[in-house]
């Protein structure tokens, strides 16, 4: 017979969260976009796959496979003046069920004169009993270009998943100029499932996008973007425009119907093509 020597108190073992940082620098050098800083630490790692084009895409990967209680990560980029850069993610990003520790998720994004800065990470998946505090802070010049797009799915479709119980918190601040712009605070707790069923929630709805685009002329393509919002095949959209920005909500009934919507308005508004670890 096994006889531990150690005390137990009755409290649960500490566990070893995963924790990850990236800090990024592109500049711009001989008419294309060039790194110029790369700090990486923990699960936290960027790759830059090589482009035909001036701008230079990133793709960020989180070696744990997923958030879940406890972890915390923060993302820094900055797009210094000409640059163009683009961001995004290989695949979804999961988010565990946790028994009582949130997660935390910090991104801070920079755009010096004349940059163009794309942030587009592919969705966040909530499992029930999830728990994320995600915090997004922007800071750009006058006449730089800012494009974000963050979308996410609460439950996983596939296994008609409902968030019984779960925390999501996500706050949105974009100063242009050194004034603030742009200031979105989300907070669903407890029964979220039950909470998106309300009209003036989610109406039915389990995945949603945001996309916000601060730019000298966003306000002036408000009309030509609620032309390219098709109505129906599961997923609404609408759009406006206010300070300098526009703004898009997308809600869908499903994570299919919110991807071929956004996939196809992207292509379109930015003129470019989807980042390539969108399509693998």
């Amino acid at each position: 017979m096994f006889v531990s020597a150690l005390p137990f108190d009755g409290a649960p073992a500490q566990r070893q969260r995963a924790v990850g940082r990236i800090s990024f620098a592109a500049t711009a050098f001989d008419g294309r976009t060039r790194p110029m800083r790369i700090e990486e630490s923990g699960s936290m790692r960027i790759r830059l796959p090589k482009g035909d084009g001036a701008g230079l895409d990133a793709v960020l990967v989180n070696t744990a496979g997923g958030i879940a209680c406890g972890d915390r990560f923060a993302v820094e980029v900055e797009a210094q003046a000409g640059a163009f850069v683009t961001v995004a993610t290989p695949a979804a990003e999961k988010v565990y069920r946790s028994d009582g520790p949130v997660s935390h998720l910090s991104v801070k994004l920079a755009a010096g004169e004349r940059a163009r800065l794309d942030w587009l990470p592919q969705e966040t998946i909530l499992f029930d009993n999830a728990r994320l505090d995600r915090q997004l802070e922007a800071a750009i010049a006058e006449d730089a270009r800012l494009t974000l797009i963050e979308a996410v799915v609460f439950g996983r479709e596939a296994r008609a998943e409902r968030i019984v119980d779960g925390l999501f918190i996500d706050r949105w601040r974009i100063r242009r100029g050194q004034r603030l712009v742009y200031a979105d605070t989300l907070r669903l707790d407890g029964p979220i499932a039950d909470l998106l069923q309300k009209p003036s929630v989610g109406n039915g709805a389990r995945a949603f996008a945001t996309l916000v685009h601060v730019a000298p002329d966003a306000e002036a393509r408000l009309e030509w973007v609620r032309e390219q919002l098709s109505p129906g095949q599961g997923c609404d959209a609408a759009a406006s425009a206010w300070n300098g920005l526009l703004a898009v909500r997308f809600c869908a009934v499903s994570i299919a119907a919110l991807r071929a919507a956004v996939c196809s308005f992207l292509l379109t508004f930015r003129g470019e093509p989807l980042p390539r670890v969108w399509l693998s």
